[in-house]
């Protein structure tokens, strides 16, 4: 996966349940959401009788036994979701990290790694250095208004954002002229 970002497992679970493969669609999971959309169609299709799916549509609703077994398999996508997307946020936590320890900042338009063009941000000679902040912190020093290569990166969040816009797109904080 070239771009990671965080995600929200709770909202992955949640459109899982509401339509199966949603959820894995929201994590940018592809052909695991489509597994999961096949799956949970053959299981209504192979396992759930035509009786129960006719009187659902008729407003009778089926037996729990009918629907048990493709319950089971939507109860399988939502926490398969749910799963997934924790492991995105750890990976992406342990990218950062590597990124922190090196000395080195995430790039968030192509997820490619670049030295960073701040004199604060962290060495490895100083990893507990006052002047080294983390993204998250507001008013980050690293987060300057405009870097040497053209990119603009937002003085509250520190994402890059786009010269074109007066405006962060991450946070909507407006972006001076210069710091």
């Amino acid at each position: 996966m070239a771009e990671r970002t965080r995600r929200r497992p709770w909202l992955a679970a949640l459109l899982a349940l509401v339509v199966s493969g949603l959820g894995h669609a929201y994590l940018r999971r592809w052909a695991r959401a489509l597994g999961w959309y096949v799956a949970v169609t053959a299981a209504v299709f192979v396992f759930v009788p035509e009786s129960a799916i006719s009187g659902a549509f008729a407003g009778d609703p089926p037996t729990v036994r009918e629907v048990a077994p493709a319950a089971a398999v939507v109860g399988a996508s939502v926490i398969d979701a749910y799963v997934v997307a924790r492991r995105n946020n750890r990976a992406y936590e342990r990218e950062r990290e590597t990124a922190r320890a090196t000395g080195r900042t995430e790039s968030a338009d192509h997820g490619t790694a670049e030295e960073p063009h701040a004199p604060s941000a962290r060495t490895a000679e100083e990893p507990d250095a006052p002047s080294a902040r983390t993204a998250e912190e507001p008013h980050a020093p690293s987060a300057g208004a405009a870097a040497g290569d053209g990119t603009v990166r937002c003085p509250e969040c520190g994402k890059e954002t786009d010269p074109t816009f007066k405006f962060c797109q991450w946070c909507a904080e407006p972006i001076g002229e210069s710091e």
